[in-house]
């Protein structure tokens, strides 16, 4: 569990226990939800959002502003699990 702030706004940032990733990476995420600065709070409770890293791949996040402003890292999904749907057609994304 990682603490940070947004204007003014504590924020607590948790990782889902099934997510296991080395603590340096977990320290980078932080650190780029960080950079979202004034976009974090405009989400209301219980939206989530999708962060697409390079390295990763998609980082899905859920928000819970009721009682606290916390950020969960509720799943990782890697390019190799990536597929687009046209129409009926699903297809492995390139």
């Amino acid at each position: 569990m990682y603490r940070f702030s947004i204007d003014k706004e504590d924020w607590i940032l948790r990782f889902s226990p099934n997510i296991q990733i080395e603590q340096n990476v977990k320290q980078s995420i932080v650190a780029s939800i960080v950079q979202m600065g004034k976009d974090l709070p405009s989400f209301s409770h219980g939206e989530s959002f999708l962060v697409f890293n390079e390295e990763l791949g998609a980082l899905i996040f859920n928000i819970e502003k009721i009682p606290s402003m916390i950020l969960t890292l509720s799943s990782i999904i890697s390019k190799d699990r990536w597929y687009s749907q046209n129409k009926l057609i699903i297809k492995k994304y390139r």
